[in-house]
């Protein structure tokens, strides 16, 4: 038997938390950033928090404060450690990692979250729990939430996820009395783009904002553009036939487009072409015209 104690105790592998953001959900929220995801998408713009850290050791010889550390572990076994006190920021470790994984992570517990979200709580409308892939690491976000919605001071804040909308239909049921809402990606329509996209396919992804908007829980569809990649717009300029059917079995839902740029992008993904804001303007006008929305645009 699980008690709230040991609920508590639910740890995960964290990359880093923002104690404020008004870009993650709704109002001013806390935002957990959960180390690890299951796709493996080019042009990821946090690209160090794909891959869990296997403590080979290759990130500490170029760390220049000497944050970084290789400590003996279990018999035979070296572990990377790293030092936050001396800890420049300067992301060298990040350059050097083969896995797209950063030493720079901790583990937190339920008790540890709770504590921030009092500590911030009366400046707060609620958590977003982020990634990676955040369902990754689905019983501590579980556990987290109910422990949230168990707590008579908390119980004003939301809990939302954001999610690629990978996970399965057994995991949406563990999470969903617990979860406010889920803001999910779509990165391409056609099964073949959306794998060139994510190294993935697109079918848990559709079964995913199925699920959520049945149920009134999807936050809001994120639709990536990527220039000459993504395909919701066809050959003659409108959208794609197939995506205009599913976003209607959806019903009314909020639709945030997103531009590809840059920022944090390594490796092939650097020389795509960034969106341009009238590229955007135009989809989501194309959006519009279908009477979808409504449609938020991000600020270029």
């Amino acid at each position: 038997m699980t008690t709230e104690d040991d609920k508590g105790r639910r740890t995960a592998t964290v990359s880093r938390w923002l104690p404020f953001s008004c870009v993650d959900g709704p109002g001013n929220r806390l935002v957990l950033f959960l180390q690890g995801c299951n796709f493996r998408c080019p042009g990821c713009h946090n690209p160090h928090t794909i891959g869990l850290c296997d403590h080979c050791g290759d990130c500490v010889p170029g760390c220049p404060s000497g944050a970084l550390t290789l400590v003996e572990g279990r018999p035979g076994e070296s572990r990377v450690r790293w030092q936050a006190s001396l800890c420049t920021h300067c992301d060298r470790c990040l350059d050097a990692c083969p896995r797209s994984a950063s030493p720079k992570t901790h583990q937190m517990s339920v008790a540890e979250v709770l504590a921030l979200l009092r500590r911030y709580g009366p400046l707060l409308t609620g958590i977003t729990v982020s990634g990676g892939e955040a369902t990754t690491q689905l019983p501590f976000v579980t556990d987290l939430f109910t422990a949230i919605k168990a707590a008579p001071d908390l119980t004003h804040l939301s809990c939302l996820l954001d999610s690629n909308g990978s996970l399965g239909e057994a995991g949406w049921q563990r999470l969903l009395p617990v979860l406010d809402g889920a803001m999910i990606d779509l990165k391409g329509w056609r099964d073949s783009v959306h794998h060139a996209l994510t190294g993935q396919g697109r079918e848990r992804v559709l079964a995913s904002l199925q699920l959520l908007a049945r149920v009134g829980k999807l936050a809001e569809l994120r639709l990536l553009h990527v220039p000459g990649r993504t395909d919701f717009i066809d050959a003659d300029g409108k959208l794609e036939a197939g995506l205009v059917s599913f976003l209607q079995s959806l019903g009314p839902v909020p639709i945030r487009l997103n531009g590809f740029r840059h920022h944090g992008v390594h490796g092939e993904a650097l020389a795509w072409q960034e969106a341009a804001m009238d590229e955007l303007d135009g989809l989501s006008n194309a959006l519009k015209v279908k009477g979808f929305g409504p449609i938020s645009l991000p600020p270029l």
